[in-house]
């Protein structure tokens, strides 16, 4: 008997990606994340939450946003289509990962987790659709998005390493402050749902419920954790410079640094300017920016060598015999 080949396996028997295209596939799927929570921010921004008011179809009797809906109902679509673009990049970097000999499993366990993410996280913005945007889903709906970005991160990074036991490049008070700032900026996103939750730009221009506390208060502390984070990130840069740390690594907690000079300022901005949508927009946008580079800082305090292959890569256009 013949065993079935599955698709994946059928391609990945004729075609060898190259390195470079695998961790092109993988930066894909990071750029699309990016792309999917700030354009689901500008939903919210030009109150088009509703703009399609059932799902999965836009209303109950058209799967497509329809004159009537006006421009509410053709933002709120084009934000759900490009879910579709979001996946054909996840799903690239799901064949790049299997296609590459040997193959890589790990690798290839990353680019399905970022599918079932997108898959969650599209029942879960259905929910937030039925819940006539519940704050509370909206926090979920976001941090899931965050999810996705924090997978296909790593994913990213990892294309571009080997297979081996990680091995550390800085002594381990510096790994354990590495966390340390990992959680707090993870701490301060979430946190920033709560100002979101319970201020202006609620969706949509109906009555749209908020969480239950004064968002100026939520906002204070999100400041408090925001100046945390960048006493970490000042203490993180420090500490790099006096173990004498690789100078990637040094220049990634420099990265990070600048991108909380910016975030900050953004922030501060449109709190004092009455939260402008563009400023709300753009701090968004800094937020994921500020999230990958404390990913990308955290995965460069270790390294895992590229190994060898003993199958070298083959040109992506080269195709075997059938």
């Amino acid at each position: 008997m013949v065993a079935v080949q599955t698709p994946l396996a059928y391609i990945a028997q004729r075609w060898t990606p190259s390195p470079r295209t695998v961790r092109r596939a993988a930066l894909s799927a990071v750029v699309m994340s990016v792309v999917i929570i700030v354009t689901g921010g500008a939903v919210r921004l030009t109150g088009s939450g509703l703009g399609c008011d059932t799902w999965p179809k836009c209303t109950d009797d058209s799967l497509f946003a329809t004159p009537e809906q006006g421009i509410h109902g053709a933002i709120e679509f084009g934000n759900r289509m490009l879910t579709y673009v979001l996946s054909a990049a996840v799903g690239w970097a799901i064949i790049a990962a299997r296609s590459t000999k040997p193959w890589r499993r790990g690798l290839t366990r990353l680019g399905w987790a970022q599918f079932w993410v997108v898959m969650s996280n599209a029942v879960l913005g259905g929910i937030t659709v039925w819940a006539g945007l519940n704050p509370w889903t909206v926090a979920g709906h976001f941090l899931a998005a965050n999810a996705l970005l924090t997978v296909a991160t790593v994913t990213w990074l990892r294309a571009g390493e080997g297979d081996g036991a990680p091995r550390p490049r800085v002594p381990r008070p510096v790994r354990k402050l590495s966390w340390v700032l990992l959680v707090s900026s993870g701490l301060l996103i979430a946190v920033g749902t709560t100002v979101t939750g319970s201020g202006k730009h609620a969706g949509d221009s109906s009555e749209v419920p908020r969480m239950p506390f004064d968002w100026v208060d939520a906002a204070h502390v999100h400041a408090a954790l925001a100046w945390l984070v960048c006493a970490l990130a000042v203490a993180m840069w420090l500490v790099l410079r006096v173990v004498d740390a690789p100078d990637d690594t040094r220049a990634r907690a420099r990265d990070l640094l600048i991108v909380l000079l910016a975030q900050g300022a953004i922030g501060y901005v449109q709190f004092f300017t009455d939260v402008p949508e563009v400023l709300v927009g753009a701090h968004m946008l800094g937020s994921s920016l500020m999230w990958i580079a404390v990913l990308r800082l955290a995965l460069s305090l270790r390294e895992r060598p590229l190994e060898t292959s003993a199958t070298p890569a083959r040109p992506d256009t080269e195709l075997a015999p059938v």
